[in-house]
């Protein structure tokens, strides 16, 4: 799958269509084709795209549109536009043009900010990866999130889950996440959370009705099962608050990695669609971090980093897993950006230390 070309972002739009229409979503592909074609209509928007520093692939900046549209949408205004979003209509480019120069103001407020999506169906990547670990060596896990946004992937112990032929998690969970699964089953094990903390620098809070309505607007208006499945695991953030500091995410790993680890317990660094967000130099500290903090790992004491991330090239995502003591790296499987699906290959590769 491809993401934006980091080449500007003057047609930022119409490539993330192509992406959206090969990821399954007619739908978005339709919307981000019209604003493609309507921005004009809203000046500060505008400006903002073709005044965009860095990479705006990395920064989202053609989805944070979407979801700033989708949240119009779901507020019911401009009408034109939430008819279009209810199937009412299939006039794409005059409820993205009407939106755009009446909600000019709403919409540029909204790109300033990063998008939340927040999918627990990337959580069978790390499911699956927490149970090979815990098939060869069961102990706890104590649970370090970078990007947590909000959390909800802190409480991926009480989703179900099939993964192939294996089910996991709290099989009475109303999240269920059962991705199209491709090649042998994970390792079946019991997996024990015994901590699960996380750092964003914009947390959102579930118990927040702004935060929730942020994050659902982030779903893709023609995939339905992804809102509930979303819905859900709100619901149970609220019964559950996940524990997610704001702050910077090397300097609240730097703080978790010189915290002594109990014996027995094995510490995981976890990240999900974060490191793209990052500069080249935030990236290559957090790596350094690791390995300096895996220097000191044992058998007793053990750490590991699961990253579920696109490539360098963004031809795919991959999961890719790094233990310590022993340093040994895998890329485990390949996944789909959302979690639709999962190609295991599983730790045969462990000791590959090729990069992506």
């Amino acid at each position: 799958m491809k993401m934006l070309a980091a080449t500007g972002a003057r047609h930022a739009f119409a490539r993330q269509a192509e992406s959206c229409r090969s990821s399954g979503s007619d739908f978005v592909a339709a919307v981000l084709e019209a604003v493609d074609r309507q921005l004009h209509l809203a000046p500060l928007s505008s400006r903002m795209v073709q005044s965009w520093t860095g990479d705006p692939a990395a920064a989202a900046v053609a989805l944070r549109v979407n979801g700033a549209l989708h949240a119009l949408a779901r507020r019911g205004s401009p009408s034109h536009l939430a008819a279009l979003y209810s199937g009412q209509h299939d006039d794409f480019d005059g409820a993205v043009a009407e939106a755009l120069s009446q909600q000019d103001q709403f919409i540029a407020d909204w790109m300033r900010y990063p998008t939340q999506t927040n999918e627990v169906a990337r959580g069978a990547a790390i499911m699956s990866t927490l149970m090979t670990v815990a098939a060869e060596r069961p102990m706890p896990f104590q649970v370090l999130e970078l990007g947590s946004s909000c959390g909800l992937n802190l409480n991926l112990a009480r989703y179900a889950y099939r993964l192939g032929g294996v089910a996991a998690g709290d099989l009475s969970s109303p999240v269920r996440i059962e991705p199209q699964w491709r090649g042998a089953d994970p390792p079946v094990a019991p997996v024990s959370i015994l901590s699960a903390e996380g750092v964003d620098l914009n947390p959102l809070n579930a118990q927040d009705p702004a935060h929730r309505e942020r994050l659902l607007s982030f779903t893709w208006a023609d995939q339905p099962s992804r809102s509930r499945r979303l819905e859900a695991a709100l619901q149970i953030a609220v019964a559950h608050p996940p524990q997610v500091h704001r702050g910077d995410a090397k300097l609240w790993l730097t703080q978790r990695l010189a915290e002594r680890q109990p014996d027995g317990v094995c510490r995981a660094v976890v990240h999900t669609m974060f490191l793209q967000y990052l500069g080249d130099q935030d990236r290559q500290a957090i790596a350094a971090m690791m390995a300096a903090a895996g220097a000191g790992a044992t058998a007793e004491r053990p750490l590991i980093e699961i990253g579920l991330e696109w490539t360098a090239d963004r031809r795919e995502v991959q999961l890719r897993f790094t233990r310590w003591p022993d340093g040994e790296s895998a890329v485990l499987a390949t996944c789909h950006p959302y979690g639709d699906w999962v190609d295991w290959r599983g730790a045969a590769s462990l000791g590959d230390q090729s990069k992506p």
